[in-house]
């Protein structure tokens, strides 16, 4: 039984008495290996005599690199947004959480000092309210140690804040939208939270749905029948 460079040092990490106990974590490690399949190694040492571990040739930038974007075919609900100034849709890097709340605008009216039949209140519907949206959601920096300009996803932050200061409706595409019918959000605010790390920036958009209006009246155009014209009257 050999030590390597790293079973060294998790061996002193975890004390100088651990190197007494090693005939016995042997032993049971052995044991356990002939009813456990398959077997697992629980000590931080090599059972083979002269093989030393070998850890996988990275690069120092490798090791600090945050994980990449998801691509669209790999989210199960993709949010993409796009304005009228845009040519492209931009799809968010990492899939938000997506809640949509529907309210229906509705008049009560109670009756004066109602009996035991009569409980509650008389309602008439109006209308079907605006859909109230919250998109949660955070963004990663493409290395996880380093300077702010190499670490803050700056350039995410930029794009959404760009639609908060757009002064229309957004156009969004996605399948739990499609659902009701939302092609189209009216932001109303975003939150941006402190985010424990250096790469990670946590962020909430306030939004609610915007459907289409004809608020333009049309005449119509033709000739209206008003009945038999007058006559002058003769005495």
């Amino acid at each position: 039984m050999t030590f390597s460079n790293d079973n060294m040092l998790i061996a002193s990490l975890m004390g100088s008495q651990i190197v007494e106990q090693l005939p016995r974590f042997a032993a049971v490690e052995n044991e356990l290996s002939k009813h456990v399949l398959p077997p697992v190694s629980f000590i931080p040492l090599n059972n083979k005599v002269g093989e030393l571990y070998t850890a996988p040739d990275f690069e120092p930038v490798e090791l600090w690199m945050n994980d990449k974007a998801k691509p669209e075919s790999a989210q199960f609900f993709p949010l993409s947004f796009r304005s009228t100034k845009d040519e492209n849709w931009w799809l968010l890097p990492w899939e938000p959480l997506i809640n949509i709340e529907a309210k229906v605008r509705q008049s009560e009216r109670y009756i004066a000092k109602a009996g035991k039949g009569l409980i509650g209140s008389i309602k008439e519907r109006w209308s079907v309210d605006d859909y109230e949206i919250t998109i949660t959601g955070a963004f990663y920096g493409p290395m996880m140690k380093g300077k702010p300009a190499d670490t803050y996803p700056r350039y995410e932050m930029e794009r959404l804040r760009d639609y908060l200061l757009t002064p229309e409706a957004i156009e969004v595409k996605c399948e739990a939208f499609q659902i009701h019918n939302i092609n189209k959000i009216s932001i109303t605010g975003m939150n941006f939270p402190f985010t424990k790390g250096e790469s990670v920036q946590a962020y909430e958009i306030k939004a609610k749905s915007d459907f289409p209006w004809n608020l333009i009246y049309k005449r119509k155009k033709g000739k209206i029948d008003v009945g038999m014209p007058t006559q002058n009257f003769i005495p």
